[in-house]
């Protein structure tokens, strides 16, 4: 009786229980290898100038670029299991990688070394939760995407919380080169739940489109390397989530920015800033778990799609004109919590549910080209933006001035979208048979 009234509260029917479960862990594997690094990251990127960290967003969308094709290759040639497993474990073997080099050669590690650590680490952010949220899209209908993908996200913000918490109990004992190891192993335990979480729908035939999933995981999906930027190039649908993704990404670059600047002026010993960067994380990322816990499902549910896409960009125009208005790191820290709380907890499910009615070339090929090479463009055009009108004596206010016109549109965008994809569901229903 408490099981059947629990899953009931959470939106699941019986048979969804596991499948959500394994996904919720996978996901908290994945945010927990992550948020490890990520303080870490963002420290060493800001040890030559935060102008040093707008030409490695150059360098980092330069090399998701290049990096595009060879993992459509991947997709096009080998079953969905394998590809992924060799995308989680070429980046546990560059973790272990780093690790030696900190351990057996460390007078080689310097500036130039943090800058080559700070790439790879955004390509490694990137990709690993995009065949994360492309393995789900393909694992569950749409329906089940909008009801089950915030619930299961829960257990990324609870990896994004527990990472931070692991690192800075284990930093002192087991030495900073140490958490590289630990990442690369839930890394790899991600890896082993992925296999578990296909083979699961295997037994209970629940993949998407309704096609037993044992057939889909047999079937190559086929298709050239570049077929993820043709796709996207030939379908407005595709467009449309491209210019969403990138709004958003160029939004938070702002925001970014703003706070690399704010604690640069608050603190200027390396530990301290990375400390303060992993507490703003760990907050916020609190702010996500509630959201999640409490709104999420039911928004999405109760209000559509088009809603909880269009929300953020509202949410975004308003947090910058509290900041404008105030000014403080407070006041900083709050638009970033907002900001990461509706993005993570309830825009990202809902924009991870567009790519459910799209075909399986397209989830993989098409949204890894968006996830990675469109995301950090966004990251690179904000980037820019953000320091010319710091160098012309802009700054803040005109980040405002541009806030607010490109939210009107990315929201616009987001409510476009959210009534295209229940459309396209909606057909898809009514073709399937019986």
């Amino acid at each position: 009786m408490t099981r059947r009234l629990l899953t009931r509260a959470l939106g699941l029917q019986a048979q969804e229980a596991r499948p959500v479960l394994v996904a919720g862990l996978f996901f908290f594997c994945i945010l927990t290898s992550l948020q490890m690094l990520r303080p870490a990251r963002d420290a060493l990127g800001m040890e030559r100038g935060i102008d040093s960290i707008r030409w490695l967003f150059v360098g980092t969308a330069v090399v998701t670029l290049l990096v595009n094709p060879v993992f459509g290759w991947l997709v096009g040639r080998f079953r969905r299991l394998h590809f992924i497993s060799a995308t989680y474990g070429f980046f546990a073997l560059s973790l272990a990688g780093f690790w030696a080099l900190l351990v057996l050669a460390p007078g080689a590690v310097g500036a130039r070394s943090g800058q080559v650590f700070y790439v790879w680490f955004s390509v490694f952010n990137l990709f690993v939760t995009m065949v994360f949220w492309a393995l789900l899209a393909d694992r569950f209908s749409s329906d089940q995407g909008k009801r089950l993908f915030a619930l299961i996200a829960v257990g990324g913000t609870l990896g994004a919380i527990f990472g931070p918490w692991l690192a800075s109990r284990l930093a002192d004992p087991l030495g900073t080169p140490a958490l590289l190891l630990v990442a690369a192993g839930f890394l790899l335990l991600g890896t082993t739940l992925a296999w578990v979480l296909v083979h699961m729908g295997d037994r209970r035939g629940t993949d998407i489109a309704h096609v037993p999933a044992a057939r889909a995981e047999e079937q190559r999906i086929g298709g050239s390397a570049w077929a993820g930027l043709r796709a996207v190039c030939a379908s407005p649908y595709l467009l449309g989530i491209a210019g969403y993704v990138l709004a958003m990404t160029v939004v938070a670059t702002f925001i970014y920015f703003t706070r690399l600047q704010m604690v640069a002026a608050a603190e200027s010993d390396l530990d301290a800033r990375t400390g303060l960067l992993a507490d703003i994380d760990m907050w916020t990322q609190v702010a996500v778990l509630l959201l999640q816990l409490t709104l999420t499902g039911h928004i999405i549910r109760r209000f559509g799609m088009a809603f909880a896409l269009a929300l953020l960009p509202i949410a975004n125009a308003l947090g910058f004109i509290g900041l404008a208005v105030f000014g403080s790191f407070a006041a900083l820290v709050l638009l970033e919590a907002l900001n990461r709380a509706i993005q993570r907890g309830l825009t990202r499910p809902a924009r991870e549910a567009l790519f459910t009615v799209i075909s399986r070339e397209e989830k993989y090929k098409a949204k890894a080209f968006i996830d990675t090479f469109v995301y950090r463009s966004g990251d690179v055009v904000g980037a820019q933006v953000e320091g010319a009108l710091g160098r012309i004596g802009l700054a803040l206010g005109g980040l405002v001035g541009l806030v607010l016109p490109l939210a009107l549109a990315w929201a616009m965008l987001g409510i476009w979208l959210g009534r295209v994809q229940h459309r396209r569901s909606e057909a898809a229903k009514d073709i399937q048979p019986g």
